[in-house]
């Protein structure tokens, strides 16, 4: 199977929702929800979730079909993990992230006694044996280090959260237990798998069902930073505003670890705002008109009142990721997120 990724969008961020087959499966309501969880708005934009969801979309259905020419060389008649495991290699922090889960799904199997499910870690473990020749990811399960990425994420939630009451708390839990996996049925008709040569087992549904929601939390993670990153260029008392207030009494600060999502990469070149100082009182109508050519050229650095991500974070974050990162399977577009 051949896998072209057109733009480095991947017509992703081109499309909108309007453009979205009537019949296709949405994953809308969903991922606002997710997104809510995540640190946006408690309200997130329609179209800011749409987007999300062609972008995850794409990259899912790429990578099912990557997957697939993997199974098809090893002559086997499903996609497994092993396919998706040889996929995600090279990232030793994703494989070690999906690692800890596959550790946390086996031992809830092992407490609800469904033996179905048991041996994932071990087929992963034995398929890591196999393709590992350094030892590096055969380790990466016995480490017990921190995940920077997730951390930073849940001192955000954990900020997000202090100023809520008990109806907005109780939102947010029920948010948090959302994932792609709890509508498995729903997330396979919404990949077309049917269409697909060679089918997902169970347990590659369920690593891909991982992999969509850490595309979504990764979207999340560097459109907060552009958000704020814009709003800073734009406001001119920013830099004496702490981010807390900015948005939702939280703070992120820049990372220096450019594996961490937190790491931004530069802004497009000709796209920073003037550094000059704004005029003071009336100003001068040079000071005006340079105002209202910089309202014009840019909008997508205001603000929506719910101060929620808008399609532009999601655009630009995309931009600089591509920029930075160039995934070990990528051959055309877009870097994929998750692996």
């Amino acid at each position: 199977l051949g896998v072209v990724m057109s733009s480095p969008m991947a017509g992703s961020t081109a499309s909108s929702s309007k453009d979205r087959p009537a019949s296709r499966t949405s994953f809308i309501p969903e991922l606002q929800s997710m997104m809510f969880a995540l640190g946006d708005a408690r309200r997130p934009l329609h179209e800011t979730a749409a987007l999300v969801e062609d972008i995850v979309h794409t990259q899912l259905i790429t990578m099912l079909h990557q997957a697939c020419e993997g199974a098809a060389l090893r002559g086997s008649r499903v996609i497994s993990a092993e396919d998706i495991l040889f996929l995600m290699r090279r990232d030793k922090r994703k494989v070690a992230r999906l690692l800890k889960y596959l550790q946390f799904r086996d031992y809830k199997s092992k407490l609800l006694k469904t033996l179905e499910d048991e041996e994932t870690q071990r087929l992963a473990h034995d398929f890591l044996a196999w393709m590992d020749q350094t030892g590096e990811l055969l380790s990466l399960a016995e480490r017990q280090e921190v995940d920077p990425v997730k951390q930073e994420r849940l001192e955000r939630l954990e900020r997000q959260t202090r100023n809520m009451d008990q109806a907005q708390y109780s939102e947010f839990c029920e948010s948090r237990q959302l994932s792609f996996a709890k509508k498995a049925s729903k997330f396979r008709d919404w990949l077309d798998c049917s269409s697909l040569e060679l089918k997902p087992n169970s347990i590659a549904m369920e690593i891909l069902s991982y992999l969509a929601y850490e595309t979504v939390a990764q979207i999340v993670d560097l459109s907060l930073l552009v958000k704020q990153e814009m709003m800073a260029k734009t406001n001119p008392i920013s830099h004496v505003i702490s981010a807390s207030y900015i948005h939702y009494n939280t703070h992120t600060e820049v990372k220096k670890d450019p594996d961490s999502p937190e790491a931004t990469p530069p802004s497009t070149p000709g796209s920073s705002h003037s550094s000059k100082p704004l005029p003071q009182g009336n100003g001068s109508l040079d000071g005006r008109a340079r105002q209202r050519k910089r309202k014009k050229s840019c909008p997508a650095a205001v603000e929506p009142p719910s101060g929620a991500i808008q399609p532009c974070h999601i655009r630009e974050a995309i931009r600089r990721y591509n920029y930075r990162h160039t995934s070990a399977y990528r051959r055309s577009g877009m870097a994929f997120l998750a692996c």
